[in-house]
């Protein structure tokens, strides 16, 4: 495993996730709004290069018109493009969409597959999206890694790498399988709320002792709590 195995992260990884619990009690799943597996699937694809928040203003009347599969499967390329062309890349987006859900039909008789190997094989479809439908829909033990988890993970010393394929496999030998899953979604809101990209809360933040990040920028403040 390519990490800091002597990290102060790695060594308190469980105090780690018990004050982002504390912190952040309501962050128990994905905040990209659906119903059923494929819809979340389709949510997650269309949530790539955009944001949760606009995803979730179109998938209501999207949904409403594209009931499932089939529906997204015989839809107008063209007219697919426009009903989600607000989340950006909305043509390779549509095309994706409409591909998993033809191999959707074609392979897995409608149904979403609640495996890792079968999700990826569908277009569009990568180990994070896979993640996010495995542990918000079939209740899998998994690392979601996202931007936030990207930035985060290696700020405060859980890994050295930045292959998100790569951080996954690092953090799985770390976070015990039971929180995973919930330690991926503390990690997002804390991205969201705290640590956030161009602007971190070192100062207020529930973790600032273990993080690396705040080691070096925040040190007056950081002795001041250790």
């Amino acid at each position: 495993m390519d990490s800091n195995l002597f990290s102060p992260a790695v060594k308190n990884i469980n105090e780690i996730i018990l004050l982002l619990e504390k912190q952040y009690p309501g962050a128990l799943g994905t905040s990209l709004d659906h119903r059923d597996a494929f819809q979340l699937l389709v949510a997650t694809i269309l949530a790539a290069q955009s944001t949760d928040k606009l995803v979730n203003k179109i998938t209501p009347g999207l949904f409403k018109k594209y009931k499932g599969p089939p529906d997204f499967a015989d839809a107008d390329p063209g007219e697919l493009e426009q009903d989600i062309r607000t989340t950006g890349f909305f043509r390779n987006k549509a095309k994706n969409i409409m591909g998993a859900a033809r191999a959707l039909i074609e392979d897995f008789n409608g149904k979403v597959p609640g495996n890792m190997e079968d999700l990826v094989s569908l277009p569009g479809v990568g180990r994070k999206t896979a993640n996010v439908v495995l542990g918000d829909c079939f209740g899998k033990a998994v690392i979601i890694v996202d931007t936030h988890m990207k930035r985060i993970s290696h700020h405060i010393g859980l890994t050295l790498n930045t292959n998100p394929d790569k951080i996954e496999f690092d953090l799985k030998k770390i976070v015990p399988d039971a929180k995973q899953t919930v330690f991926s979604h503390k990690i997002v809101a804390h991205g969201r709320n705290i640590c956030i990209a161009r602007r971190p809360k070192c100062t207020i933040c529930p973790i600032l002792k273990y993080c690396r990040y705040g080691q070096e920028n925040f040190e007056p403040y950081f002795k001041g709590i250790n």
